[in-house]
């Protein structure tokens, strides 16, 4: 039967006096260094609290400066950007829709009647949103307008995660190249382009260009992948119609 010794009780033998005297001494050790070392953090606490406090004080600007840049800066930079934006994006609008496509898209990038064209929003709003979205209107426009070495420039400085202007700013960087007659470009950015997101508008569109480029730099198999991925995967879309033509192509092509 298992016995444990009565705490508090007094000890008898010259033995358990001795052993209580150890205890208690060991005891008091523990509280003393407890002791120290609390007044020594006491101390350094003291002794560098102005340390202390500036940090803190630095961390706090920090967070509240970016609140503040945000909230006082950043956001009212946006809405002014879109404000000024929506004169050339009328311009561009119109130069799509339009048959004088060349002057709207000029007065697109340029602007007119004092009001900002998209060259003048990429500058002044650079690192807004605002100023990310003109890089895909200037890059189009210049696309349209036949100069591809500023339309590859202004869509490479276009970032996106929308499901349609991300592959087609890279899908028209890949017309460019096509343009250029750099076609190992153009098919590198027209695979980006099929990949980048899958729908079924831009995907089928990037996958039937990387195909059709393919097959003239005797990427045939790949070529072949990509025309039967539209017939599978994409029934339905424009691309479809006639794929079975390019399918036969690729094939014949292997053998």
């Amino acid at each position: 039967m298992a016995t444990y010794k009565k705490r508090g009780g007094k000890p008898k033998t010259k033995a358990e006096k001795q052993s209580s005297i150890e205890e208690g001494s060991t005891t008091a050790e523990v509280f003393k260094s407890l002791d120290e070392n609390a007044s020594k953090t006491e101390q350094w606490v003291a002794s560098n609290q102005k340390y202390i406090f500036a940090i803190v004080g630095i961390v706090a600007v920090l967070v509240l400066g970016f609140l503040g840049y945000d909230k006082y800066i950043q956001q009212p930079n946006e809405r002014l950007a879109m404000n000024d934006m929506y004169s050339a994006q009328k311009h561009f609008n119109e130069a799509v829709n339009g048959t004088e496509q060349d002057s709207l898209f000029s007065l697109s990038l340029n602007g007119a009647d004092g009001k900002y064209g998209m060259l003048d929003i990429v500058d002044t709003y650079s690192g807004t949103k605002a100023g990310n979205l003109a890089n895909y209107y200037v890059g189009m426009a210049y696309l349209n307008m036949k100069d591809y070495v500023n339309a590859i420039e202004y869509l490479n400085a276009f970032e996106s995660t929308d499901d349609v202007l991300g592959p087609i700013a890279k899908g028209g960087i890949g017309d460019a190249f096509v343009q250029l007659e750099q076609l190992d470009e153009a098919y590198d950015y027209y695979v980006q382009a099929a990949n980048d997101r899958t729908n079924n508008y831009t995907t089928p569109m990037y996958l039937y260009k990387a195909g059709v480029i393919g097959l003239k730099l005797g990427k045939n198999s790949n070529a072949l992948s990509f025309f039967n991925t539209i017939k599978s995967d994409f029934p339905n879309s424009t691309e479809a119609k006639d794929i079975d033509v390019f399918i036969g192509k690729a094939q014949a092509a292997l053998n």
